[in-house]
């Protein structure tokens, strides 16, 4: 069967992650959060120098910057965060602070893989790494619904195998 030559322009995938990966992301971010708290907290403890001054507005910069990272981020990802399979290629757009559209076409695919870390599980979520002989390394698509990231997974993997390229 061979395989008519079609562009692969650089546009805005057509898909959106599962509305959900926002409580994925609000999440990790509550994690960051932990962990500069932790951090703060064992500084304070250490500190022998006998003013809290500069703790209560490191603490304070850090409440006020981490709540409002973890509030606004999920949200402004899940508005980025694209994605969409043609009989050709994989588009991808992600990112917050900065945007990165990837395409990779179908014939270059080597791997592709499905991962699901323990708060995604319990939101019935997944991420899909599609892995090609780019330089550029893996296109990832996180917070897809657990079904929809199974059967893009089944879609690509059967797709990548009935090509006759080497994937190089």
């Amino acid at each position: 069967m061979e395989h008519e030559a079609v562009e692969a322009t650089l546009r805005a995938p057509a898909e959106r992650v599962s509305p959900r990966a926002r409580w994925l992301w609000f999440a990790e971010a509550l994690v960051l959060l932990a962990v500069l708290v932790g951090a703060q907290v064992w500084w304070s403890t250490l500190d022998r120098r006998g003013s809290s001054t500069p703790h209560l507005v490191v603490g304070l910069a850090t409440a006020l910057l981490g709540v409002g990272y973890a509030v606004l981020m999920p949200l402004w990802r899940w508005r980025v965060h694209r994605w969409e399979v043609t009989p050709t290629a994989v588009y991808t757009q992600t990112g917050w602070l900065s945007l990165e559209r990837r395409i990779a076409p179908i014939s270059r695919i080597q791997t592709v893989d499905l991962t699901r870390g323990p708060v995604a599980q319990l939101l019935g979520l997944a991420s899909v790494r599609v892995t090609t002989a780019s330089a550029a390394g893996p296109l990832s698509i996180h917070g897809l619904d657990h079904e929809v990231a199974a059967r893009l997974v089944e879609t690509l993997t059967r797709a990548a195998e009935s090509e006759r390229g080497d994937a190089t």
